[in-house]
């Protein structure tokens, strides 16, 4: 390998993305908890809902035998009734923006005003319903933010939905009110020690509870008549009457009013409000500017969530449909593509090779690369040329005295100048471009070279392995390279839009370099970019994936961050420089409608995309059902072994290492895709990158025998 000089470029601080990132990670999870909680997810066991009625001996006599609305001082409790033939309409769950405003048309109709006790998050959804009831006369007053049981609920959740629900009523229709109804409750007498306990906490937070003394049960659906029924006074005592404009179907509720309302007029009764049933001074207030701030950012906030995760939503649903299209369309085209082994591209290719090796600091492996290249089973030159290397590469080389291997001395200029130099040197047609960390299996340039037989093939990628498989970094990049990259290969031969003929192992015609002007320096990725070359030229660009060559893999994850990094990041340069292929005609038309939208969908988009899988796949864990999450998730984890079964057999590979990939989708794919976010953040500044060395071990001695 080489590396290019150093050179002035813009130099902008990459930090700073990741504190952005971080930032809008930090600001997604709070909108996906907001939205999980504000939408009765808080816990897989249906927290919140009814509980049986326990022990009732700490209420006090005065409260389970008195009236409806509650104020629970330090000292004796007070209550109060509904004066008598006085009837308090109240309507809980709401606003529904079906069911409400059926109705306050109703009561408007009637000239009755009602009390509606609503869900601060039903508020924050229908808030023109919030202000109609209070336009309107009617009382507002709190059921809670997600219609939580309070008796239930730990002490930070009871103050937080009464707080939440009073700044989104603010916001809404720029009022407060001290009235409270409980969710699940019903009559004083069936009070339990577990309510009278809530009912104490919410008065000291400045509230009074209102209960009811009947209950329509039209939250049963019993029917208009049986709502009816209930509905009805069994004596002239006042009532606070229950009923829902929200939470499902009312239908019944608004049938049973029309004909409940000029019922009980006929009889003798009057409506009121809670507060004017009993005798209280309004407990509406106008809310303080502050507040009305507040909540309006509530609403906002709890909107924008609401967005958010329609966007996710479909995200994930694009993400999927990718995955999925990914995995047919490579399997399909590598079934295809093996049932062409042993095509005939021509007459047997055996004129001599000329192979290149450009080499930076390459002493940990150069002897074991040249070693395997002067091994091989068809006639070559070698050409190591080294590019200012400090380590003494160029010496070990001269110290071996194999015949038919030169070796070039230049100062550090870069590895496409490095190649460059190789090119103008070699003696042959075909040119065999490798990386100084590769070992070439002996029959592995014959096998390369073999499709120059067809006059239209001006480069040929080999199959690349990594040789240093031993660790889980190691196995997890030798399955990226048999199920993507050498599955997606076979695809691009097929398709005849082949982006990246791989350093490691590479053949070209001298006369297709020569064309277009040899290699170029403008991107980090020079293999990508001589290939798309190639391709908008008009040569062919195949795939051979009997000549095998071993290569040695970053052992570490910072090392793996960099070669990917640079790798994405010039991968990303490239398909910039040759986009006006996506308009031209021919080969070159062909490579930039195929190649470049494959590279552009599955592997900039769809990494891109991978974050947000992440993100809810935590938030389903937490908020939804985590047996489905979990079994979706096992479900894209068995579509990626059974590619991997499917790579590995085509491939040769024992599938032994595939058990590993599991493991992958916590580690290795997370790295992934912050390489190709980084990598965009840093195209979008305008940086420019240089050229970064590998750190090498020499753990590549020998051809490897499988």
């Amino acid at each position: 390998m080489s590396r290019p000089v150093a050179r002035r470029a813009k130099q902008i601080p990459l930090r700073t993305h990741w504190i952005v990132l971080t930032m809008l990670l930090v600001c997604l999870s709070t909108m996906l908890l907001l939205n999980g909680y504000t939408h009765h997810m808080f816990s897989a066991f249906g927290e919140g809902g009814p509980v049986p009625a326990g022990p009732a001996d700490k209420v006090p006599p005065q409260v389970v035998k008195g009236g409806p609305v509650i104020e629970a001082g330090s000292g004796q409790p007070r209550t109060a009734s509904p004066k008598a033939r006085t009837i308090a309409l109240t309507f809980d769950d709401g606003p529904d923006p079906i069911w409400t405003p059926k109705v306050l048309d109703l009561l408007a109709a009637q000239h009755i005003k009602a009390t509606f006790f609503v869900v601060g998050t039903e508020v924050a959804a229908h808030p023109e319903l919030a202000r109609r009831i209070v336009a309107e006369g009617h009382e507002i007053a709190l059921h809670t933010f997600t219609h939580a049981n309070l008796s239930t609920a730990p002490g930070w959740r009871g103050a937080f939905e009464l707080r939440q629900s009073q700044l989104i009523l603010a916001g809404a229709a720029g009022v407060s009110t001290s009235l409270l109804r409980p969710p699940y409750s019903s009559t004083p007498a069936a009070l339990s020690n577990a309510d009278w306990a809530a009912i104490q906490r919410t008065h000291d937070a400045g509230y009074l509870t209102v209960l009811s003394t009947q209950d329509s049960e039209d939250w049963r659906r019993p029917g208009t008549d049986h709502v009816i029924a209930n509905s009805m006074p069994r004596s002239t005592a006042g009532q606070v009457l229950l009923m829902h404009d929200a939470g499902g179907d009312r239908s019944e509720t608004v049938e049973a009013l029309s004909k409940l309302l000029p019922r009980l007029k006929a009889r003798g009764f009057r409506f009121a409000t809670v507060s004017e049933a009993v005798g209280l001074p309004d407990p509406t207030h106008k809310a303080g500017l502050l507040d009305r701030g507040r909540g309006l950012a509530v609403i906002w906030v709890m909107r924008i969530s609401d967005w958010v995760l329609s966007i996710i939503g479909w995200l994930l649903y694009a993400a999927g449909a990718l995955s999925v299209l990914r995995a047919i369309t490579t399997v399909i085209a590598a079934r295809r593509h093996a049932r062409m082994r042993g095509w005939i591209y021509g007459p047997p290719v055996t004129e001599p090779v000329s192979v290149i090796v450009p080499a930076y600091n390459e002493s940990a492996g150069i002897e074991a690369a040249v070693r395997s290249l002067v091994a091989s089973d068809h006639p070559l030159e070698v050409i190591v040329v080294d590019d200012g290397s400090t380590d003494g590469t160029a010496d070990i080389v001269e110290a071996l005295r194999i015949p038919g291997v030169r070796v070039i001395r230049q100062a550090n200029a870069g590895k496409p100048v490095a190649l460059n130099t190789g090119l103008k040197a070699a003696r042959c047609e075909l040119i065999v471009m490798v990386d100084g960390d590769t070992v070439f299996e002996p029959d592995a340039i014959r096998k390369l070279i073999q499709p120059f037989g067809h006059p239209a093939v001006g480069a040929v990628s080999g199959n690349a392995k990594v040789g240093n498989r031993g660790g889980l970094i190691g196995r997890w990049q030798h399955i990226e390279y048999v199920i993507g990259f050498n599955l997606d290969r076979r695809l691009f031969d097929l398709a005849e839009c082949m982006p990246t003929v791989p350093g490691a192992v590479g053949a070209f015609r001298r006369t297709a370099l020569e064309r277009i002007g040899g290699l170029s320096d403008v991107t980090l990725a020079e293999d990508t970019d001589l290939t798309m070359a190639l391709c908008r030229d008009g040569w062919r660009v195949v795939y051979e994936e009997s000549a095998v060559a071993w290569t040695e893999a970053p052992a570490s994850m910072g090392a793996l961050w960099r070669q990917r990094y640079r790798w994405c990041y010039g991968t990303l340069q490239a398909m910039w420089k040759h986009r006006g292929a996506m308009v031209q005609r021919g080969r070159a038309g062909k490579f930039g409608r195929r190649g470049l939208t494959y590279l552009m969908l599955f592997q900039v988009l769809l990494p891109l995309l991978a974050p947000v899988v992440d993100v809810f796949a935590i938030y389903g864990l937490v908020f939804l059902n985590p047996v489905r999450v979990l079994s979706v998730w096992a479900g894209f984890v068995l579509l990626q072994l059974l590619m991997g079964f499917y790579a590995f057999r085509l491939d040769g590979e024992r599938p032994g290492p595939l058990w590993t990939l599991p493991l992958q989708q916590f580690v290795y794919r997370q790295l992934m895709y912050l390489v190709v976010i980084q990598s965009v953040f840093t195209a979008l500044a305008g940086t420019r990158l240089r050229w970064q060395r590998m750190e090498r071990y020499g753990s590549l001695q020998a051809p490897v025998v499988r």
